[in-house]
């Protein structure tokens, strides 16, 4: 039975890299982008940096 017990590992480990990349696809999403933001409206021109 020890490759019942590697096959369970395999599954296990890749579960928790599964979860760890949708984190930090999720981490990288929810993010502020950095750099500058150009607004233009019924005001004018508006200029923010990040």
């Amino acid at each position: 039975m020890p490759g019942n017990r590697n096959l369970m590992f395999l599954i296990i480990g890749a579960l928790i890299v599964v979860v760890g990349v949708l984190g930090y696809n999720l981490y990288e999403a929810k993010k502020e982008p950095k750099g500058v933001q150009i607004n233009v409206g019924p005001d004018g021109l508006k200029v923010q940096s990040k």
